[in-house]
């Protein structure tokens, strides 16, 4: 909550921080350091937690959420981070919001032949969202 946030790629700030994201150089979650950008990297979320099914290359993004994304959906649900809960909204939001980050950050195309991943937060998505549904009564989109 009362994190500084900073923006650089100096590594003596670098070193300094608590957490560091998508810059670095390193991915090593012991001292919270989330980069994807090594040739080396190449881990999925199935790869990380043998659970999942994903095998799509993490971002930095992908790598926050994999290793924070129970814990925060739990604290904001007020449930443990094993509910049955969690753990379906742990997937869905993966399946339907962080994997399009991670594939599009890592130049991962949509398809070849078949999708492989969904694109939901497209701007054309994002304006339909804000469209009533067909069957709303009330379908006034004028906002008020």
């Amino acid at each position: 909550q009362d994190a500084e946030v900073v923006r650089t790629r100096d590594p003596q700030r670098l070193a300094q921080c608590d957490v560091v994201v998508d810059v670095g150089g390193e991915y090593d979650p012991e001292r919270h350091r989330y980069d994807h950008h090594q040739r080396s990297f190449a881990q999925s979320m199935r790869s990380l937690r043998p659970d999942k099914p994903w095998t799509t290359k993490l971002s930095s993004a992908g790598l926050v959420y994999c290793h924070f994304g129970s814990q925060i959906l739990a604290g904001l649900l007020g449930q443990p981070e094993d509910s049955p809960v969690v753990k379906v909204l742990y997937d869905k939001l993966y399946e339907n919001f962080v994997q399009e980050i991670d594939a599009i950050d890592n130049g991962i195309a949509q398809a070849e032949g078949e999708p492989r991943y969904a694109l939901t937060t497209t701007l054309s998505a994002r304006v339909g969202h804000l469209n009533p549904r067909w069957n709303d009564p009330d379908q006034d989109t004028e906002v008020g």
